[in-house]
């Protein structure tokens, strides 16, 4: 379980406050299913609320340290029916070849045979920004866009 500081609480507190209830648990419980959902909100969000539908105190305040013990998340507030939870998001990365920059795509291009019987011929291509694939695999360009000649007369 992660620890926070009565500072690192309070401002999680603050930023949990206009959040809506991600998860909500019913009268099955804690079931495997909800941990798991429970789980992919924290790796999505980061900080979340879980709603608990049930009127025993003691068996949310068990829920809520189950959750936190089974999730490694820290425990921000529990007030009323309302569960609020933290575990920092991980941090992923996306994998983009050294080649490509930004506005660069890598597309596969695959042309049939002209007579139907040999193997397609399969070509990747790096396109930019401006530059799109037609439907018999030839890139195009974007055009130039025009410009007024109305508006660049009044400047």
């Amino acid at each position: 379980m992660i620890k926070l500081t009565p500072v690192e609480r309070a401002a999680l507190r603050a930023e949990a406050h206009g959040l809506k209830p991600v998860v909500m648990i019913g009268e099955a419980g804690l079931t495997p299913a909800v941990i798991k959902e429970i789980e992919l909100g924290l790796d999505a969000h980061g900080l979340i609320k879980v709603r608990v539908f049930g009127d025993d105190r003691e068996a949310r305040a068990g829920m809520y340290d189950t959750i936190c013990a089974q999730l490694e998340a820290a425990p921000v507030q529990h007030i009323g029916k309302l569960l609020v939870l933290y575990r920092p998001k991980k941090e992923v990365e996306k994998e983009r070849s050294a080649k490509t920059g930004k506005g660069m795509r890598m597309v596969t291009i695959v042309k049939p045979s002209a007579s139907g019987t040999k193997k397609p011929s399969v070509n990747k291509v790096l396109l930019k920004g401006n530059e799109r694939v037609t439907e018999g695999g030839t890139i195009k360009r974007a055009k130039v866009r025009q410009k007024s000649t109305k508006k660049s007369s009044l400047a």
